[in-house]
């Protein structure tokens, strides 16, 4: 699992750790550190992930980014689902966010409590579709990332 979250590196970042299916990398620059994990199932091209983030330069702390394993439909919502809550995302073509600051950490504290996460969206073919993590380990990595940028 970690393996594909290196593979999207494109610049040299320093490794937190690694806990459960989730991995804790810190930038140097601009610094952010973030925790991140992909789906239990296998894309074919795209890259998906999930990321909590800190950018301590913008005064951003754990906001969730979503990169789906496909392109969704235009009018396609976007509703991640953790347990009992759901969370309607913001989205863009392949990639979707928490719309705000409360809904981020309202995410983060379902993420701690959960055993599961779905991200549920229709794609430009018209067929639905769930990317599947797994939230084993994803709070002590969401927490090696903020720790990896505190007081910076």
């Amino acid at each position: 699992m970690i393996a594909l979250a290196l593979a999207l590196v494109l610049q040299p970042r320093d490794a937190l750790g690694t806990f459960g299916s989730w991995g804790a990398f810190r930038d140097p620059s601009p610094l952010r550190c973030f925790a991140i994990a992909k789906p239990i199932t296998r894309a074919r091209d795209a890259q998906p992930f999930a990321s909590i983030a800190t950018w301590p330069g913008q005064g951003v702390r754990n906001q969730l980014h979503i990169r789906l394993s496909r392109a969704r439909a235009a009018n396609a919502r976007v509703t991640l689902a953790i347990g009992e809550r759901r969370f309607e995302l913001r989205a863009g073509d392949m990639d979707a966010w928490a719309p705000d600051p409360r809904t981020d950490a309202a995410v983060v504290a379902a993420i701690r409590d959960g055993r599961s996460m779905s991200v549920e969206t229709v794609s430009t073919n018209g067929t639905a579709f769930a990317d599947t993590y797994k939230l084993g380990g994803a709070a002590t990595a969401i927490d090696a990332a903020a720790l990896g940028c505190a007081g910076r």
